[in-house]
């Protein structure tokens, strides 16, 4: 398992809380707040555009 270093959590609206997180060999994780055992694994580079696009509105339509 990777020694993960996680952000503090990122929370919306109620109680939508996303905690983000990388290691040591510059992988990125997100995971549920309080569910950092099943996250979502990627290059800092994946998630960098992830957050770009999701700015940029190309994910309004899954909301």
């Amino acid at each position: 398992m990777a020694d993960i270093t996680w952000e503090d959590a990122f929370c919306g609206e109620g109680n939508n809380c996303y905690r983000f997180g990388t290691d040591e060999l510059g992988n990125s994780y997100i995971a549920v707040a309080g569910r950092e055992d099943v996250y979502l694994s990627d290059s800092a580079d994946a998630l960098r555009t992830l957050i770009r696009d999701i700015k940029a509105g190309k994910a309004d339509h899954l909301l």
